[in-house]
């Protein structure tokens, strides 16, 4: 999670009618979740407030090289990575990094997800997944996207934090990735919207064109999933709007799932969306690879920590 919300207060602390159902079914399902970073003081006190809200079972390893699982780790990483010249030596050493060794008791099945990312870099967090992990069947891109919640109102914003420039085919993935996050933690029917500064063709542009372009793949791609492009944000959001600029669109001006022309606009957006609207963002939350394996901003709270773990359990369902 990045910033705070209003007053100042962290995110989590101005519960929401929809934080509080995430963590009511985070309660539920009593996820295992690595929380590798454990010299971090807020890595510490977000696993207590955790185990003390029984929201899930935490991960804790205070220093890989000791734990037993480690040669298990070691191999994982010696077998997705021998192709690209790594060595068991060098995988031994990867392993013993915290973050890869968090990584690496996911993908072996010790843990079921993993938060990481309040003292490692956003490369070093997508780094550990993709080697251990891998991306989800049918997945070639890993992406980002924030949850932005405002009372019972949930909508998705992608990508706010991880592709700068991507183009048509990214587009659909980034999309479609979002629209399977949105349903797993509004649980509503996602509607996806491909913006863009023009609407149904009132402006001609490159990027405009790339917009209609990626939007009409989606569509035929995954034509349950209700979704229109190119929109501009009050078309896509504003039912009376819609009525007046694409009153045939499967939308109404409903759309919950933003999908953004580059990094620059989604990334603007969000931070809008929160100062100004006073929605919680939530957020970069990383997707496309196998399993729940989500990062942190490093100016993170505890709270941020324990937010981001009941969404990495939401992600499992």
């Amino acid at each position: 999670m990045r910033g705070t919300g209003r007053a100042g207060l962290p995110p989590t602390l101005i519960m929401t009618d929809a934080l509080h159902q995430l963590r009511e079914r985070a309660r539920k399902r009593r996820a295992r979740i690595v929380l590798p970073e454990t010299r971090d003081p807020r890595t510490v006190e977000a696993r207590a407030i955790l185990e003390r809200d029984r929201l899930c079972e935490v991960v804790w390893v205070e220093d890989p090289r000791g734990d037993p699982r480690l040669p298990d780790v070691a191999a994982l990483l010696y077998r997705r990575r021998k192709h690209k010249g790594l060595d068991e030596v060098e995988a031994l050493k990867l392993a013993v990094e915290p973050v890869m060794f968090g990584a690496g008791l996911v993908a072996l099945g010790h843990a079921d997800a993993g938060v990481t990312g309040a003292a490692h870099a956003t490369p070093d967090v997508i780094r550990a997944g993709l080697y251990c992990l891998g991306t989800a069947p049918a997945m070639k891109l890993v992406s980002s996207m924030f949850l932005m919640v405002r009372d019972s109102e949930v909508l998705s914003f992608a990508d706010c934090g991880v592709v700068p420039d991507p183009d048509t085919d990214q587009l659909v993935q980034i999309a479609f990735a979002t629209a399977k996050n949105h349903q797993r933690f509004a649980g509503e029917p996602a509607r996806v919207a491909f913006l863009s500064f023009s609407t149904r063709g009132s402006a001609e542009h490159d990027m405009v064109a790339k917009m209609r372009t990626a939007a009409a793949r989606f569509r035929a791609a995954h034509p349950d999933i209700a979704s229109d492009g190119e929109l501009q944000f009050d078309a896509a959001y504003v039912p009376a709007v819609a009525a007046r600029k694409c009153n045939d669109s499967p939308l109404q001006g409903r759309g919950n799932v933003f999908v953004f022309p580059d990094l620059d606009a989604g990334n603007i957006a969000y931070k809008i969306t929160e100062r100004l609207g006073g929605f919680q963002a939530y957020g970069p939350l990383l997707q496309g690879l196998d399993k729940p394996w989500l990062d942190l901003s490093r100016g993170c709270s505890a709270q941020d920590i324990v937010g981001v773990a009941v969404l990495a359990s939401a992600m499992l369902e």
